[in-house]
């Protein structure tokens, strides 16, 4: 069994290269995990004070769950991941059955930023992209998926969203093995140093 880490800074392109990769493999080979779906529950607090967590703290997710399903995948047993109302910000009660497979890929923000999950890890890699990029993908996204408005985006980016990056996620890079620049020619690339290394590992089972 193998598991990959995808990792690198909101809007960044890491779940694209995640579902490149796993899209690209034999159906039943490689599971997919978000490190988002391990967002604590917040619903003890008011709706107003939901909207003030800082979401980009390592301390709002439950990391040490997602390792201990890693460890349960590792050894082969199912695991049922957790399922997340980003809008509501806690969890709901439905989970995402996910069952043993040669390949398990893990992607977030700061997988790379915490020890014991990087240590469940075998393959890392990190996806480095421009800061201006990354910010207008988040507004996108905030906005269509998550019922966000432009200016609780843009104020969450500059209060927390920015400065949690520079302490966590930017620093977290020095332990990928591959750094990948966002760009089509590069992310081409990448998805295929990845693939030829997952099917090598497919192959040899």
């Amino acid at each position: 069994m193998l598991f990959v880490g995808i990792a690198g800074g909101t809007g960044s392109g890491k779940t694209t290269l995640a579902e490149r990769v796993t899209g690209a493999l034999p159906p039943g080979s490689v599971a997919l995990l978000s490190h988002d779906s391990y967002y604590r529950d917040q619903s003890h607090l008011p709706p107003e004070e939901r909207d003030r967590v800082n979401f980009d703290h390592p301390e709002t997710l439950e990391t040490s769950l997602l390792v201990e399903h890693l460890a349960a995948l590792r050894a082969g047993r199912a695991i049922e991941q957790p399922a997340y109302d980003f809008a509501a910000h806690r969890r709901v009660p439905a989970h995402r059955r996910v069952e043993p497979r040669p390949v398990i890929v893990v992607e977030g923000i700061l997988i790379l930023h915490e020890p014991a999950l990087r240590r469940a890890l075998d393959i890392r890699v990190f996806v480095d992209t421009d800061a201006d990029e990354r910010v207008l993908r988040r507004v996108e996204r905030d906005t269509r998926e998550r019922g966000r408005t432009v200016a609780s985006v843009t104020a969450q980016y500059r209060e927390t969203v920015r400065p949690m990056h520079a302490q966590f996620v930017e620093p977290s890079k020095r332990h990928a093995d591959l750094i990948v620049p966002e760009t089509s020619d590069r992310m081409k690339v990448a998805t295929e140093v990845l693939l030829s290394r997952l099917r090598e590992h497919l192959a040899s089972r």
